[in-house]
């Protein structure tokens, strides 16, 4: 029965369900996606439309953060921005999932049932996140860690070499830790493969360092622009609070009892593997390296946040995948206990993308009652602390950028990072991510609060409000629509 996950129609079967939970909702629910839109719409149209133009610059630069930003044109221009966003989403899982699916069959000589614990990840708290062009370079960094290793296996060096040579500054280009991750395994995988073929320690990591020179094309590019470029903020170092919760966070979405057990069963299977010793080290290197990383990363890099836990998943996912077959009645077990615990994560997701599918809906009738090219004030009242589900609305109101070219500030100006700059005048603090986010009065935090930004904002900069979560009392705004939940108005000058 181990035997069945080696059919192709399998493999195929296995990589297309992944995109299931993605294909009912019009918009997909990826917290942070949704501010990427309206960023996607100002780069292809904010020169066409005024209010565009006189809001937001945008200047195209050579950054290793423009995955999809990339691929937005071309479908942009076949299906538009948001049905072209979404046919790039619902590829990535699949193609994340096919990418496992074939590294853990070039390790192994076969398909271990132990790999379906790892297919759940491919909706992992990054890509729930909508840490798009990140999720997109890991699925990417996968299956090119499958081609680097096969053509390893074969000895064919000198294609690999010249092949990876293009292929690096592709992956860094879709985004720069996806082809930092790659370069760490890459060399694992070549330490271990050496390391297991007889080679000493010493001598197996100088040839996998020499082999591993055509990856390292893109630090010309980094190097240059680091001198070029102002640089942003990192720090945050050591946050072991936060490194804790991240791990508990590796399958978060909604409910917490069920992501934080999903989890705990990705982690027991981990330390079966180790405590049965049946770690392959092509892969089991490469892991350590990656957990290495995640110690020593803090949780802001160059003004990103979140930079140490985008590595759990891909960790987690290559000490599944390196975890030997099992075979005879343990490793049947294993097939039926990954088949049930892969279909369980997938229909959860699945309903849970339904449910945020409705709240969008409702939420995006505003829509329908705004002026094309308004200028909107966004503000998404947060709930006190961190909590562990949201109605992921943070950027929804992205999406009046691109369906009303309206101004919203949410979005995301980090130098170096984004090639978009606000430049309409009078916004004050109200100009970009995270002005958006705003707290009710009773909750202790240091962002702002609700009544404070009703209070302060320029009335002759913004000709509408759009409160998400909640509702004010203004004698100068009238509201012009709710659905018992948030409201817009407009401001009455």
């Amino acid at each position: 029965m181990v035997h069945f996950l080696d059919r192709r129609w399998v493999w195929l079967a296995l990589a297309l369900a992944a995109a299931i939970p993605l294909i009912w909702p019009a918009t997909p629910p990826l917290i942070d996606l949704l501010g990427h839109m309206g960023r996607y719409h100002i780069q292809l149209y904010g020169q066409e439309v005024p209010a565009l133009a006189r809001a937001f610059q945008f200047q195209w630069g050579l950054i290793g953060n423009l995955g999809v930003d990339l691929l937005i044109v071309p479908m942009a221009a076949l299906f538009g921005v948001e049905l072209g966003t979404k046919l790039i989403v619902l590829a990535i899982p699949p193609l994340t999932v096919a990418g496992m699916l074939w590294l853990a069959r070039e390790v192994h000589g076969r398909l271990p049932p132990t790999a379906l614990f790892a297919l759940p990840l491919a909706y992992a708290f990054p890509f729930q996140f909508g840490f798009l062009n990140f999720s997109l370079s890991i699925a990417l960094a996968l299956n090119a860690l499958a081609l680097w290793v096969r053509l390893g296996g074969q000895q064919r060096l000198g294609l690999r070499a010249g092949l990876f040579l293009f292929l690096a500054p592709l992956l860094w280009l879709t985004h720069t830790v996806g082809w930092g991750l790659f370069g760490l395994s890459a060399f694992g995988a070549e330490l271990g493969r050496r390391w297991r073929s007889g080679e000493g320690v010493l001598a197996a990591g100088f040839r996998a360092g020499l082999a591993c020179l055509p990856l390292a094309t893109p630090l010309i590019a980094m190097v240059l622009l680091r001198a070029t470029s102002a640089e942003a903020e990192t720090f945050d170092w050591f946050n072991w609070d936060a490194k804790t919760f991240w791990l508990l966070s590796l399958l978060r979405d909604r409910w917490m009892n069920y992501d934080v057990a999903s989890a705990l069963v990705v982690f027991g299977i981990i330390l079966l593997g180790l405590w049965r010793r049946r770690l392959a080290p092509e892969l089991l290197i490469p892991a350590v390296l990656c957990a290495t990383a995640f110690v020593l990363m803090p949780r802001v890099v160059t003004g990103s946040a979140y930079a140490d836990m985008r590595l759990v998943p891909f960790t987690a996912t290559l000490l599944l995948l390196s975890i030997r077959p099992f075979e005879g009645r343990a490793g049947t077990v294993l097939l039926v206990a990954g088949l049930l615990f892969a279909s369980i994560r997938l229909i959860g997701t699945t309903v849970s993308f339904l449910l945020y599918d409705r709240d969008y809906r409702s939420e995006l009738a505003a829509l329908d009652h705004l002026p094309p090219e308004a200028s909107v004030l966004s503000l998404v009242v947060r709930p006190c602390g961190n909590a562990w589900t949201t109605r992921r609305i943070d950027h929804l109101p992205a999406l009046a950028i691109v369906r009303r070219n309206a101004f919203t500030n949410d979005q995301w100006t980090v130098d170096g990072a984004q090639a978009l700059e606000v430049i309409k005048p009078g916004v004050g603090r109200y100009d970009n991510d995270p002005s958006q986010l705003v707290y009710p009065r009773h909750c202790r935090t240091e962002g702002s609060q609700l009544n404070t930004a009703i209070a302060e904002f320029n009335r002759q900069a913004f000709d509408h409000v759009w409160v998400l979560d909640g509702r004010v009392q203004a004698p100068d705004l009238r509201p012009v629509w709710s659905n018992g939940r948030s409201t817009l108005y407009r401001v009455v000058r």
